[in-house]
């Protein structure tokens, strides 16, 4: 079964740290490009990061840029988020998503989605 699945959420105070992962079953991650998308309540999902499948290029939203860093770990067949310097606006659900042989990862594309991992930001 092909499957992705987050980890790594929870409560974390502003000015904290989280470090999300991504897991792959059933296929190898590092011929996707992933990306981790977010959506908090009453808003619309958004993108936050992407790695890209070839050569590892980032990308990252201007609202986390410098605060995030995504990352590949092959021998785990893992994406990881670490998120530094939370802030309360950071609080939403988290998605890792990935798409085959990409650069990019347009959120309307991505062949495979997780369930998502809550990510609350508060003091």
């Amino acid at each position: 079964q092909l499957q992705l699945v987050e980890s790594g959420g929870g409560l974390a105070q502003p000015g904290g740290s989280l470090r999300l992962s991504c897991a792959a079953s059933g296929f190898t991650l590092d011929a996707y490009a992933i990306g981790w998308f977010r959506q908090a309540p009453g808003k619309e999902r958004e993108g936050v990061s992407c790695i890209s499948s070839s050569d590892g290029t980032t990308y990252y939203a201007d609202s986390v840029k410098g605060r995030f860093t995504i990352s590949r770990d092959n021998a785990k067949n893992t994406v990881h988020l670490q998120m530094n310097n939370l802030k309360p606006e950071d609080t939403a659900v988290y998605y890792c998503a990935a798409l085959w042989s990409a650069y990019v990862c347009p959120p309307g594309n991505m062949d495979y989605w997780g369930k998502g991992t809550q990510v609350t930001v508060s003091s």
